[in-house]
């Protein structure tokens, strides 16, 4: 798996920043330094390494196959290569198919399979959310200077066509960003300290993902 990767000691603080991109794994399997997990139940995930011609960074990318339709499944790939606290993700994605759902997602500080931060974006929906999984119960949270049950923020997330979606989080301050267009913010303490970072999928949703970037300390 080809990817850059800086580890830095500054005045004692490990800083991360790293870029994976899937090009040098083995296709037709998860590549090394990912784990596949899920929330709650139904068919399992299914991620792999396949080939891509129109991947940002060719020739390989990141899939979730699985095109399983129970509509509260939520296929997870785990990076497991550091635990953040505070940094910044973003990824490359393409929604593929799915009938019941389009949507790819980025996970930090994610503790368990019941318990992470998600910001995703939805193909068939065309809106962009940020939610908390806690205790396996996944609620959405309002952007900030918006009523409390806002339900993330409507924008256009095309079909069959590479995307960027990025989040920054800052203690309780998270920062959602979509093809370099800063969309929303939100505030919430439920998750304060480090965890691992990844990438979300749900029910039907097939994906590919590319260009898996994470800097943080």
């Amino acid at each position: 798996m080809k990817r850059s990767l800086f580890l830095l000691l500054l005045s004692g603080v490990s800083i991360l920043a790293e870029t994976v991109n899937f090009d040098s794994a083995q296709p037709g399997a998860l590549p090394a330094g990912w784990s596949s997990a899920m929330t709650h139940t139904g068919g399992a995930p299914k991620w792999e390494v396949v080939k891509d011609d129109s991947a940002p960074s060719k020739p390989n990318v990141l899939a979730q196959l699985s095109s399983d339709r129970t509509g509260g499944r939520f296929p997870l790939a785990i990076w497991e290569k550091a635990s953040l606290k505070d940094g910044t993700l973003s990824v490359r994605f393409k929604a593929i198919s799915g009938g019941v759902d389009q949507g790819a997602g980025l996970v930090w500080r994610y503790r368990d399979v019941n318990n992470y931060y998600i910001a995703r974006a939805n193909a068939l929906e065309d809106n962009v959310v940020l939610y908390k999984v806690e205790n396996g119960q996944r609620i959405s949270l309002a952007p900030k200077g918006t009523p409390a049950k806002t339900y993330g923020v409507t924008h256009r997330v095309p079909k069959q066509t590479w995307c960027t979606l990025s989040v920054a989080f800052q203690g309780s301050l998270f920062t959602v960003t979509f093809d370099g267009q800063k969309i929303f913010e939100v505030e919430d303490t439920t998750f304060s300290g480090a965890g691992k970072t990844g990438l979300w999928t749900k029910a039907d949703s097939v994906v590919h993902f590319d260009d898996f970037q994470v800097a943080g300390k």
